[in-house]
């Protein structure tokens, strides 16, 4: 199952750290790790000794499956190791993802500075990875110790717990961030050009014509203060020609009510096509 927003006719663009679930205890959240990982272009799973086992069948297989949303090739590449040591050994840094002190001697790093140096390290050819721990307790600090920096996130301290596939999102953003620039997937379709100048003017003495008329310049002391202000709100919604179109048409149904009648488009009839006088002589 692919969600809104998925679509496999363009490039992906992969690679990063190693994203190492240290004893997972649940098949859904290894799913909705493996999403978050695709979302910004994360390949490399790594499993460490799953509670439950892995792959999985059944029913767990199907949450887990579920919880991809489309991701299953993460799940279906996963690399599955009996301890720490053995998956991260092929690895040049790694950082251990823990929202406690644990009184070891290592740079404390947030995820935007960590990612960031990732991201030109792996792109010089280094291999690195996070590790997270289990959804319960956490990594221990035998895990902790096996990484060359701890990587924290800034967030309430009163409730510093955070999902694991939200630490992998947060982590895994950064680093794509970092790597590829932020940039807005897709950019507005202006259909419709700027006003021009001699139109807008046009518009506002139309308007302010009216207004006159029923005289909403008053005190007439005010008016040239007031005329100011009216253009400069028009001014900053940065209007375009169908805007002052749609705006001029909507003040003169204002001014003249409704139609009496609904507007038609007359069609214009074809002359017919005389009859022609060509025989053919036998």
């Amino acid at each position: 199952m692919t969600g809104a927003g998925t679509d496999s006719t363009r490039p992906p663009r992969e690679g990063g750290p190693a994203i190492v679930l240290v004893r997972p205890q649940l098949a859904v959240n290894i799913g909705m790790c493996a999403r978050a990982m695709a979302n910004f272009g994360l390949v490399d799973l790594r499993l460490v000794s799953p509670r439950e086992g892995w792959p999985r069948t059944g029913a767990y297989r199907k949450g887990a499956y579920a919880a991809a949303a489309g991701a299953v090739h993460l799940l279906e590449k996963a690399k599955l190791f009996d301890s720490v040591e053995a998956a991260v050994a092929d690895l040049n840094y790694v950082y251990a993802a823990t929202a406690r002190e644990r009184g070891q001697a290592k740079p404390i790093l947030l995820p935007r500075e960590a990612m960031a140096a990732s991201a030109v390290r792996v792109a010089a050819g280094e291999k690195h990875g996070i590790l997270f721990g289990p959804e319960r307790t956490g990594l221990d600090n035998d895990d902790v110790a096996l990484a060359d920096a701890i990587l924290t996130f800034p967030v309430n301290p009163a409730y510093a717990s955070l999902n694991l596939a939200q630490a992998v999102l947060l982590s895994a953003y950064e680093y794509f961030s970092a790597a590829h620039g932020q940039i807005a997937p897709f950019e507005i379709i202006e259909r419709s050009p700027p006003a021009q100048r001699e139109m807008t003017i046009s518009f506002f003495e139309f308007l302010e014509g009216h207004l006159e008329e029923r005289g909403f310049f008053r005190p007439v002391s005010k008016r040239p203060v007031m005329q100011r202000n009216l253009r400069n709100m028009f001014h900053r919604m940065q209007l375009t020609q169908q805007d002052v179109r749609t705006w001029w048409g909507m003040i003169v149904r204002l001014i003249e009510g409704p139609r009496d009648k609904p507007q038609t488009r007359k069609r214009i009839k074809q002359p017919k096509k005389p009859a022609s006088d060509d025989t053919t002589a036998a």
